[in-house]
């Protein structure tokens, strides 16, 4: 994960878009197996593929083993914990947490209010103060 004083920046394009298809594999994959899943989209080159990956394992998002002569990669998150990383930047940012998630709440539709609420009520069930 990439920190500079404190702060973490969230994916550039390509690399979410590698770690949207890392997560939506069933298995680890390589990078030939990431390009033909990204190249329905758009047109890339299987170096700028293969580099993007490279940095997403540096910077510790992907774990790597060898397979032949390639690597298959797999993600060391989820993306839910991706996406808590990125709101645990608001928090460092001294935003307010209520008014914050009271206006991210407003984007939920019902369904989502409803799992939301079932969530918080089974966490406030286990006490975990």
């Amino acid at each position: 994960m990439e920190r500079r004083a404190g702060w973490m920046r969230g994916f550039g394009e390509l690399e979410q878009a590698i770690m949207d298809t890392v997560w939506a594999a069933e298995a680890p994959v390589t990078v030939r197996e990431v390009l033909h899943r990204l190249t329905a989209e758009r047109q890339l080159a299987y170096n700028t593929v293969h580099t993007v990956t490279e940095v997403l394992h540096r910077k510790g998002w992907l774990t790597r083993a060898k397979d032949g002569r390639a690597y298959r990669y797999r993600a060391t998150r989820s993306r839910e914990e991706y996406a808590a990383s990125l709101i645990d930047q608001v928090w460092a940012s001294g935003a307010d947490r209520t008014a914050t998630l009271v206006r991210l709440f407003d984007e939920l539709d019902a369904t989502e209010v409803a799992e939301l609420r079932a969530a918080l009520a089974e966490r406030a069930g286990g006490d975990r103060s």
